[in-house]
């Protein structure tokens, strides 16, 4: 196999690869990258056996062939290559070595069979559908932060997509809990979606995804079936094991009865929340907000460091309320906002509560209080 590649094309097509790849790894063929030339396309293949992705990217190929080779090391040498350089790629497979060649510098690299790569099995995929990037992004950015990390509830280590009824009639929707918190965002139904099987994405497929988002003016191509998903552009194709687990019933925490409600400046309240939990022990990080007509107070109390306390003007005609959250779940909610209003709804200081971006009903986002 002998390949010229220009760097920065390089450089995006392994930064892909080599992510996926595990840094402590048993299998030494799972350290590496597949890279096959063929036409005047080279793909770069690395897999961790739940995930694997495939990028595609344009080559002079001057032979054809393919091997392995260790995907963070080819990243980093190319990551220190100079821009715009054409970086050539020579295997030798007798040798067992990978020649990577640009300018003066010249870098000889172990190599293993191209046999030996594990690819992963196809799928039959039930439902195929596409769906513009940035809807897809939005989806699960807004849902991630509420990610489990508890390995014993393994079920939650992910984000549940699924087909359900939305506000504005059957739309795709995202979920993620932990207990503590909840996200539940909704998108519009794409066409051929509609008889999709609800899917567990795992928390490292969420953050691979994420790279393949950036284009506005993509569409991805999300094909699901029951033990696999796949999300594919024309150049990048990701492809993964769902969780193997059933998500709990989240439409029961979400309350439907929550009356008293606060309108608040998205943006003023999470500075607020973030500047009074300075003080706040790092174990509870609790943060108490007293709601009065029109006024909110926030404030912390901790004995051993100190104690902080805000007033902000808010919308808020109910009665007085007192309630605790953990600053770390408020600020992350109130970040997910892209609108200037938040607003809350309250029942009593012991249930959940209920926060949406202003009129918005396609996202809405439960968290637990806490004593204070």
């Amino acid at each position: 196999m002998k390949i010229s590649v220009e760097r920065g094309v390089l450089l995006k097509a392994v930064a892909q690869a080599q992510s996926v790849v595990e840094r402590r790894n048993t299998i030494p063929i799972l350290a590496n990258v597949l890279i096959e030339a063929e036409g005047s396309d080279v793909t770069f293949r690395a897999t961790d056996l739940d995930i694997e992705v495939v990028d595609k990217a344009p080559a002079q190929v001057e032979r054809a062939g393919a091997t392995t080779v260790s995907a963070t090391t080819l990243h980093e040498i190319v990551r220190k290559l100079p821009d715009g350089a054409l970086v050539s790629l020579t295997a030798d497979s007798a040798a067992g070595r990978l020649t990577v060649e640009a300018g003066r510098s010249n870098f000889s690299l172990a190599t293993l069979p191209k046999e030996d790569f594990p690819v992963m099995a196809s799928s039959e995929y039930a439902s195929n559908f596409s769906v513009p990037a940035p809807k897809l992004r939005r989806l699960f950015d807004k849902s991630k932060f509420a990610i489990s990390t508890e390995e014993t509830r393994y079920y939650l280590n992910g984000v549940y997509m699924h087909i359900a009824d939305g506000d504005e009639g059957r739309a795709l929707r995202c979920v993620a809990t932990d207990g503590h918190r909840l996200a539940r965002i909704d998108s519009e139904l794409p066409e051929g979606a509609a008889d999709m099987a609800g899917v567990i994405v795992p928390r490292k497929t969420v953050g691979e995804l994420r790279k393949l988002l950036d284009d506005d003016e993509m569409q991805i191509a999300v094909s699901v079936s029951e033990t696999k998903v796949r999300f594919a552009t024309p150049d990048i194709t990701l492809t993964s094991k769902v969780i193997d687990g059933t998500f709990p019933d989240y439409t029961r925490v979400i309350p439907a009865g929550n009356t008293r409600k606060m309108e608040v400046d998205a943006s003023d309240f999470a500075k607020a929340v973030d500047r009074v939990a300075t003080v706040s022990s790092e174990r509870s990080r609790a943060v108490k907000l007293q709601l009065d007509e029109d006024r909110l107070i926030l404030s912390v109390n901790a004995p051993d460091s100190g104690a902080a306390e805000e007033e902000l003007a808010v919308a808020y005609a109910d009665e007085k309320l007192e309630i605790g959250f953990n600053a770390k779940y408020l600020l992350e909610i109130a970040s997910q906002v892209d609108r200037e209003n938040a607003v809350f709804l309250f029942n009593s200081s012991g249930d959940p509560t209920l926060m949406r971006e202003g009129n918005d009903l396609s996202a809405v986002y439960v968290v637990m209080p806490m004593r204070v």
